[in-house]
């Protein structure tokens, strides 16, 4: 997994990237927790998710955001960190100008900025939130949300509590088209520290079925 250094908009960012081998494979984009609280592309979870991207086939890239690790710049409170994500987001599409997929996902603080992220750049055709912080962060500018995705939540999750993350589900499952795979994992809490290998199991299972439904779509075509 080679590290990259690519140009921010405040600064460069560091990030680790791995090219598949399949042509014009799709590309996955993964961001780690809050930068304040000790999160890095190295935590556990990002990293469990980047290897499950792997080896689904993707391209895919987890990077420091600013202040991060050998990142430039400084915390920003969340509207930088979703400008950081757009230029990684734009390094990966110079790199594989052919793909035509694209998936985000984040855990925590970076479900939060992938969710954003989901909103301005209609490319993006699936989704992966970790543990999202619907109870501190407003989540209503998604609607509508443009497609569905994955959601998992800890059944003993303090920082992001449960109920709250299904409220956000029930929200977004009355919207046109989109279907939420909501699930908890009940003995959970936010760190995920036992759960890294359920996690990526559940990621890499609604990746499979959403890219098998989209191929049997466009040979209906």
């Amino acid at each position: 997994m080679p590290e990259v250094m690519f140009a921010g908009p405040d600064g460069r960012l560091e990030g680790r990237y791995h090219h598949s081998d399949e042509a014009n494979a799709p590309l996955a984009l993964v961001l780690h927790p809050h930068p304040l609280h000790g999160g890095t592309m190295n935590n556990r979870i990002t990293y469990s998710m980047y290897r499950s991207f792997e080896k689904l086939g993707f391209s895919v890239m987890r990077y420091n955001s600013r202040g991060v690790g050998r990142s430039q710049g400084r915390y920003d409170g969340g509207i930088g960190e979703i400008s950081d994500a757009a230029a990684a987001l734009d390094w990966m599409q110079m790199v594989n100008p052919n793909s035509s997929t694209l998936w985000i996902a984040g855990y925590s603080f970076g479900a939060f900025v992938g969710m954003q992220l989901l909103m301005r750049r209609p490319e993006i055709s699936g989704w992966i939130s970790v543990a999202p912080p619907a109870n501190d962060y407003d989540f209503g500018f998604l609607a509508p949300c443009p497609c569905g995705g994955l959601m998992i939540a800890g059944g003993r999750d303090e920082l992001a509590p449960e109920p709250g993350i299904r409220k956000l589900v029930d929200k977004l499952n009355t919207q046109k088209n989109v279907t939420v795979d909501y699930r908890v994992f009940d003995d959970a809490d936010h760190i995920f520290a036992q759960h890294a290998e359920q996690v990526s199991a559940a990621l890499e299972e609604h990746v499979t079925t959403m890219l098998a439904r989209r191929s049997l779509a466009l040979a209906a075509d």
